[in-house]
């Protein structure tokens, strides 16, 4: 048998598991486009609907997928990024997560050995960071024999990665299904399942990916249709039992209930924007800002509502602005209220998105222009469309609310507008790329003001 378990792997990396830290599995892929994604929902929303406790990660920076495994699994989804984040932070989520549930089920990002430079950030890199065995997703359209020859490969790649299981995609028939069984038998490699080729399973996209799950109005019906139909092609309860705990709990004296600050709170009561435009926050950044003492509240700018009056911090994190930025440039009383807030010296701090809010405007598709807060000496602009997609480590060149000069973080970046003219004088980061290659300094900083296009991860 090619694939290890979960132990047998720990004891390969020397190191020692705690029978009581969580347990995980992580479903991952050759490629992207082979269905985890929908398998991972699938799962989810079975294991909800039959009463079992599994809590939803998702490896490496990503905001809309984590929004869809809420849905499925009715609890918060946190993202695992063993690129950007520190072991500790690592093993704290785990902690978090893995409280009051039997498994924590982690969707992998691109193809299992896919990630930076080195294939560091990938989710073969967590799956040996934590012992979980991977349990592979084959898209197996056009391909019957062939399907075992990639399970093969990936199973013997790197022998500190545990694969234990298969689940085929896009099976065709009945037939199809036998021999691609017959095929993979001689690798002892569990076959869990199989899913049928079904259109209607299809989630909708748009340029940052998936159409949010917040605007998918038959969410619920969606995701019940696949968790039957996962109940009668997966072996689920095969598949949990296969669950093995995480080393990285073991490594660490980080518990659930003392997890540390990824990014240090902006403030002492943070009011935070939030709503269909503004929908890009990590849960681990809230839980970290409410553990170190902070006290958040929300508001929707697209509701034209304004931040809490008693907030002396305001956060602007990413999202789909430019979806709705005509409605955005007529709600005077959100954006009037950004800028009283920043003649009282408040900080208020935008990421992405709600960087180009606090800009003075933003060109549309369509090449026009919409007045915005004016609060940052910017202009954005998606006239000319240009992707910008990777992960980033910045440090700040002044003193700000993030922290001293000189501070550093892990981020990441991925947009498709780009900055019309200059920044304005006071850039707020020095950025390096994956590959430590130099990117120049971006953002800005105007008083209490600040904001860029990088989306902060975790302290380095």
């Amino acid at each position: 048998m090619i694939s290890k378990d979960g132990a047998e792997n720990s004891q390969q990396q020397g190191a020692s598991i705690n029978p009581e830290a969580a347990k995980g599995l992580i479903i991952a892929a050759p490629s992207s486009g082979s269905g985890k994604t929908t398998l991972t929902l699938a799962l989810l929303r079975y294991f909800k609907n039959n009463n079992l406790r599994v809590a939803p990660a998702k490896v490496g920076p990503d905001y809309i997928d984590p929004a869809y495994h809420t849905a499925a699994a009715g609890r918060p989804c946190f993202n695992l990024d063993p690129w950007a984040m520190r072991q500790e932070s690592l093993a704290s989520i785990i902690t978090l997560s893995g409280q009051d549930v039997d498994v924590i089920l982690t969707e992998g990002v691109m193809g299992l050995f896919d990630g930076a430079a080195g294939g560091a950030g990938s989710t073969a890199e967590l799956a040996k960071k934590t012992g979980w065995p991977v349990i592979l997703v084959i898209d197996v359209k056009g391909m019957s024999a062939s399907a075992a020859a990639i399970l093969h490969g990936f199973a013997s790649f790197d022998p500190k990665v545990s694969v234990g299981g298969v689940i085929f995609n896009r099976v065709g028939s009945p037939r199809h299904a036998e021999l691609l069984k017959e095929a993979c038998g001689p690798l002892g490699i569990p076959v869990l399942g199989y899913l049928k080729r079904q259109d209607n399973l299809v989630l909708p996209n748009r340029h940052l990916g998936l159409v949010q799950a917040i605007e998918h109005s038959e969410l619920d019906g969606y995701l019940d249709e696949a968790a039957e139909q996962v109940g009668w092609d997966v072996r689920c309860e095969e598949l949990l039992k296969l669950a093995r705990p995480s080393i990285l709990a073991g490594l660490s004296s980080c518990s659930g209930k003392d997890i540390h600050s990824f990014v240090p709170p902006i403030g002492q009561r943070i009011a935070i924007a939030q709503d269909v435009a503004f929908s890009f926050i990590y849960p681990a950044l809230l839980e970290g800002w409410k553990r170190s003492g902070a006290e958040l509240s929300f508001f929707s700018p697209l509701a034209d509502e304004k931040p809490c009056a008693e907030a002396d911090a305001i956060y602007l994190p990413g999202g789909y602005p430019e979806l709705h930025v005509g409605q955005l440039g007529a709600n005077l009383k959100f954006l009037k209220s950004l800028r009283q807030a920043a003649k009282k010296n408040k900080t208020i701090y935008g990421e992405c998105g709600g960087y180009m809010v606090l800009g003075k405007g933003l060109i549309d598709t369509r090449g026009d222009h919409h007045e915005l807060a004016g609060l940052l000496p910017v202009e954005t602009s998606f006239a000319v469309r240009r992707r910008s997609l990777g992960y980033r480590e910045v440090t700040t060149l002044r003193n700000t609310a993030l922290g001293d000069k000189g501070t550093t973080f892990k981020a990441h970046e991925f947009h498709y507008s780009t900055v019309v003219g200059n920044e304005g004088d006071d850039p707020l980061f020095d950025v390096r790329d994956a590959a430590g290659q130099k990117q120049g300094q971006v953002g800005c900083v105007n008083g209490s003001v600040m904001g860029s296009y990088i989306h902060l991860i975790d302290q380095s």
